[in-house]
């Protein structure tokens, strides 16, 4: 699955889905896409990642506590 950073046009591979969606964690292990090159491996916030057609994540892969909101 493939992201976007916040004000950029960047695009981060997720490595794992699962630490994605899991609300309990505040970052995600993915790949910056620059070039043809495979990049190494960064931790990005959840908070700075959209989808590429900038809408934002679910509330549900970001907070915990959602459904008492």
């Amino acid at each position: 699955m493939f992201l976007q950073i916040k004000d950029s046009s960047d695009l981060v591979k997720i490595v794992d889905i699962k630490e994605l969606i899991d609300p309990n964690i505040d970052t995600v292990h993915g790949q910056e896409q620059e070039g043809q090159e495979e990049q190494e491996t960064d931790a990005f916030k959840k908070e700075s990642l959209v989808f590429p057609s900038g809408e934002s994540l679910p509330r549900c892969w970001l907070d915990a506590n959602y459904k008492n909101a």
